[in-house]
């Protein structure tokens, strides 16, 4: 059974930047695509960007491209997301998520889902 403990979440004023990180443990993340989905109230869970099982394919949703960058250190079993120059717009409570296979999909196609962290985006 594959678990996540995310972490990196928090209040951070427009422009400001924040690292997510989501580790895993229970089973190897080598074969598992990672998402990283958000949700904000009254919204519903969208994904915000994913990682191939090397690392060498990557997507992210038009609202943060070229501001966030996701990663992945197989060797630590742990994904990032690296999210520069927040916008209010960004404040959710983020999810990483696996897949087992090679495409990103969609959520509903997410077999394990980590707890979640908060990004509060605010002056």
């Amino acid at each position: 059974q594959l678990q996540f403990v995310e972490s990196g979440g928090g209040l951070v004023q427009p422009g400001g930047s924040l690292r997510l990180s989501c580790a895993a443990s229970g089973l190897t993340l080598d074969y598992y695509v990672i998402g990283w989905f958000r949700q904000a109230p009254g919204k519903e869970r969208e994904g915000v960007s994913c990682i191939s099982t090397s690392g060498g394919r990557t997507n992210y949703a038009d609202s943060v491209k070229g501001r966030f960058t996701i990663s992945r250190d197989n060797v630590k079993n742990t994904v990032y997301l690296q999210m520069n120059s927040l916008k209010p717009e960004d404040t959710a409570i983020y999810y990483c998520a696996a897949r087992y296979g090679y495409q990103c999909g969609n959520k509903y196609d997410y077999d394990y889902w980590g707890q979640g962290t908060q990004v509060t985006v605010s002056s």
